[in-house]
């Protein structure tokens, strides 16, 4: 069985490496292309080429982040050496950790929750205040008129 598991994690490993080696050669070859282009065509397009860079750039580190995140809590599941009492108290380290994100998750929905009927009751404010506001032209004008 542990056999099994080491073989299954060696072929997620290569499979993760090929895939990040395709990922950096075809960032490599978008790059090339980039630049080829960079250096056919005028100073406008150029400038464009580098604004859509450079938001295709911030969404790459967002995306980044976020792998990085869920790596950090996605934390692998090693029972297979594990005794009874190691596998009681992983148990509850698990189960401490899920009532940690269940009272997070709550208090998070309360503070949505308030933000939204905060945000209606603003509306509803100015709703109420555009009500009486007068319409175009009809504002009062300053000095003397005959």
């Amino acid at each position: 069985r542990t056999e099994k598991e080491r073989e299954r994690q060696a072929k997620l490993a290569e499979e993760k490496m090929r895939k990040e080696e395709e990922e950096a050669k075809k960032r490599a070859e978008d790059d090339a292309k980039k630049k080829k282009v960079l250096s056919n065509m005028g100073a406008h397009f150029g400038g464009y080429l580098v604004k859509a860079e450079q938001k295709r750039g911030k969404r790459q580190t967002g995306r980044e982040m976020k792998v990085r995140i869920l790596s950090e809590r996605k934390k692998p599941l090693d029972i297979d050496y594990m005794g009874e009492e190691q596998l009681r108290e992983k148990a509850q380290e698990l189960s401490d950790w899920i009532h940690q994100l269940e009272s997070e998750k709550f208090d998070l929905m309360a503070k949505l929750k308030q933000q939204k009927y905060e945000i209606n009751v603003l509306y509803n404010r100015i709703s109420h205040a555009q009500k009486f506001r007068k319409g175009a032209g009809k504002g009062r004008v300053g000095g003397r008129w005959k």
